[in-house]
């Protein structure tokens, strides 16, 4: 299936690794000019000539209103966004107790603010072309709360709500806003919590952690030009674990 996504210009956000690293690897093999970035570094580099990115621009999205210059810088250089994958960096562990003020305003920054800044920066322009998608790389956390990651349940929730309210707002535009919500995926991620394969495979029906590459293939698929009749809706990614419907 061609995905229709030759030529078109897409950013992804925190891909130097793990799940975003896979999304803007799907994205580059369909065809799209794409741009990523991370906090910078040799890693961020190494990782944009591996993919065979157009752009590789370090930013830390943790800082207020990084994303939006993000999304100015990338513009500037490609012309446009039409394709933007919101995927930052998870809050600290811990306990409702044991956070702090601090921990909760950064938390707040890289999941919601810089979510809200990325999108605000890149709908003008999907508007006035009459095409755009916009994917947020979430949690099944924002649908089911997580032992021990209290920041992570109570902002990711929230974002479930953003995208509803805002692909309602731009749907007559030619632009979509989802979200996927992955669930436990062999990732760095997984290492810093400490969750091992021997650990979580027996809580998933799968009975298997889930690879970068089946979260990035829906991704790429909801980007495409034929998912444009799919808006405001959140899709788990994890081999069955959710225990809701």
């Amino acid at each position: 299936m061609d995905f229709g996504l030759k030529g078109r210009r897409a950013l992804v956000m925190g891909a130097s690794a793990g799940l975003g690293y896979a999304i803007a690897e799907a994205l580059v093999k369909e065809g799209a000019t794409v741009a990523i970035c991370s906090r910078g570094g040799d890693k961020l580099e190494q990782a944009a000539k591996k993919l065979g990115a157009a752009l590789a621009v370090p930013c830390d999205l943790t800082q207020p209103g990084a994303a939006k210059a993000l999304v100015e810088a990338v513009t500037a250089k490609l012309g446009g966004v039409d394709v933007l994958v919101v995927n930052t960096g998870g809050p600290p562990a811990g306990g409702f107790e044991s956070l702090t003020a601090e921990q909760w305003q950064l938390g707040f920054q890289s999941l919601w603010m810089a979510a809200v800044d990325g999108i605000q920066a890149v709908l003008p322009g999907m508007k006035e072309r009459q095409w755009g998608r916009v994917v947020l790389v979430t949690s099944l956390a924002a649908r089911e709360a997580m032992n021990n990651l209290t920041i992570s349940n109570g902002l990711r929730a929230g974002l479930l709500g953003l995208v509803k309210t805002v692909s309602n707002e731009v749907a007559q535009h030619g632009v979509t806003l989802n979200a996927v919500l992955p669930g436990y995926h062999a990732t760095e991620r997984m290492q810093q919590l400490g969750l091992t394969d021997e650990k979580v495979a027996p809580q998933i029906p799968a009975r298997r952690l889930g690879r970068p590459e089946e979260l990035a293939a829906l991704t790429a698929f909801l980007a495409s030009e034929q998912a444009s009749y799919i808006t405001g809706q959140s899709i788990a990614v994890d081999g069955g674990a959710q225990r809701g419907f």
